[in-house]
């Protein structure tokens, strides 16, 4: 892999954060349930598809400190920090990375499949190391909040993750293609030189 934090590549690097930072600070007051929305899983899965896994990694890290900084994780603090620290960080990063990986390793055979497989990936990884999380380290949130449905498991499923992971996976799968060929052609267009 070569080192995508070239001169060349700064600006669409810049583009994407700053996109990053609107859509954490949007996804923040959009919720299902009690968890918010991560639209900015989006530039994390393009950064990841037109820039590489160490792009995505750099995204999901961005994502990470701003996720860090939100209120809404200030019920998570209260009952560990450092799973907290832990999760937020490895979740958006780990999502931002494998996601790259899973399109160098498929994009030759398929370019369309690499990017849609890609677009499913990075919300899922996201997702999973969270809901691995939560079972780890927030099992008394998930007991204190899990009110009328008959487990934490379904708590977590269907009431913190569940609305959220499908409106977060559509909108990536609906998304992400599309953009992907914008960036093409921005990256053909004012690249090329």
């Amino acid at each position: 892999m070569k080192n995508p934090f070239t001169v060349r590549n700064m600006p669409l690097i810049a583009i994407l954060t700053a996109i990053e930072i609107v859509l954490q600070f949007v996804g923040n007051h959009i919720a299902f349930g009690p968890v918010s929305i991560n639209l900015s899983l989006i530039p994390i899965a393009l950064g990841a598809i037109t820039l590489g896994p160490w792009v995505g990694l750099f995204l999901g890290l961005i994502n990470s400190l701003f996720v860090l900084l939100a209120p809404s994780t200030a019920l998570f603090y209260n009952v560990s920090v450092g799973g907290t620290i832990l999760i937020v960080l490895v979740k958006s990063s780990a999502a931002g990375f494998l996601g790259g990986l899973a399109y160098l390793l498929l994009h030759r055979y398929n370019n369309l499949m690499a990017t849609i497989v890609t677009s499913i990936l990075v919300p899922v990884v996201n997702t999973g190391i969270f809901v691995v999380g939560a079972l780890t380290f927030f099992r008394p949130i998930l007991e204190e909040y899990s009110g009328s449905f008959a487990n934490i498991y379904e708590f977590l499923f269907i009431g913190m993750i569940g609305w959220n992971f499908i409106f977060e996976i559509s909108t990536s799968i609906v998304l992400i293609y599309p953009l992907y060929r914008l960036v093409n052609i921005y990256q053909q267009k004012y690249q090329a030189a």
